[in-house]
């Protein structure tokens, strides 16, 4: 039982996955965040472009 237990705790083949997942994780919030900054930009120019027109 003491060797599975230590092989368990020495066992890094998950961990890989899991930083890559992370890593995914947080470049996907930095992505929608700055689309949602942009958008929100974006659209109010439209509107203030729309506005001088009429």
């Amino acid at each position: 039982m003491t060797k599975f237990a230590l092989s368990f705790l020495k066992d890094e083949s998950g961990a890989t996955a899991i930083e890559y997942g992370l890593i995914a994780g947080l470049i996907a919030i930095v992505i929608i965040g700055a689309l949602t900054t942009l958008g929100t930009n974006v659209m109010n120019k439209f509107n203030s472009v729309a506005s001088n027109l009429t």
